[in-house]
């Protein structure tokens, strides 16, 4: 693929994500009933990230996200998505553990000057499962008043 004159310079796996997006939130609607909402900037490339979790039973069951950003915040978000979806959900302890190289890996490597863009959705992610886990512990503060 021709990009103004230069080679597509991505992975054919970033190409597909980037031009189909996975679990990308198109209305507000779709994540009623989720439970941890995240939000993270990179003021480097400006690109600012959101992302709904849906945790059940200790794993993330459904992934929705937004961004204003490049090609490479838009796959690395989007193979996320999945990666913390797939195969009934990863426990939230082991998607806090995902790192951007995890998520490069998956995506069949990115170009060095994109590489801080793997690191929006993970950052992104800690936040949604940060405001999960506040939301449970409040909760069973006010159980047990």
């Amino acid at each position: 693929m021709k990009v103004e004159g230069q080679d597509w310079f991505y992975s054919k796996t970033v190409k597909e994500h980037f031009m189909k997006p996975k679990n990308f939130l198109n209305d507000l609607k779709e994540v009623k009933g989720f439970n941890g909402y995240g939000k993270t900037g990179n003021m480097k490339c400006g690109d600012v990230m959101e992302m709904w979790i849906k945790v059940a039973d200790g794993r993330i069951k459904g992934c929705k996200w937004r961004t204003f950003g490049c090609a490479s915040a838009i796959a690395s978000t989007s193979i996320l998505s999945e990666m913390v979806t797939e195969k009934g959900g990863m426990k939230i302890e082991d998607a806090l553990k995902i790192t951007g190289k995890e998520i490069m890996e998956r995506l069949g490597g990115l170009p060095a000057v994109k590489v801080h863009c793997s690191v929006l959705g993970d950052q992104a992610l800690r936040e949604a499962i940060k405001d999960y886990e506040k939301k449970q512990s409040n909760k069973k503060t006010k159980q047990n008043k």
